[in-house]
């Protein structure tokens, strides 16, 4: 009976790690491919697609139904998404690899 508490920490902790080792998180993809190019902040969107080359995907535009709410666009690369206020890059965003990665969801179509 003395040994019995130690055993179920101790499985316990095998499974925490199993789990924790079988994910990988984006953010330390994010990290390890921190050199690859992307576009930068206030870049145009010819600018971007001379620079990156043709989109995979151009969802349809979000917003622009108030003038206080301008119209984002979105275009979708291999390994991030860039976002566009008009026609200006607002932010980029890695995409998630894997299944198995642990990450944003698939934008919204």
């Amino acid at each position: 009976m003395k040994h019995r508490p130690n055993t179920l920490i101790l499985l316990a902790l095998l499974a925490v790690g199993g789990a924790a080792h079988a994910d990988t998180l984006l953010v330390e993809r994010a990290q390890q491919t921190a050199n690859v190019a992307q576009p930068a902040r206030g870049l145009s969107m010819g600018e971007v697609e001379a620079r990156f080359g043709a989109p995979q995907e151009k969802l349809d535009p979000r917003g622009g139904q108030k003038r206080q709410w301008p119209t984002i666009n979105r275009w979708v690369y291999p390994d991030f998404i860039v976002y566009f206020e008009k026609n200006k890059v607002i932010d980029v965003v890695a995409r998630q690899a894997t299944a198995q990665e642990v990450g944003p969801k698939p934008p919204i179509r």
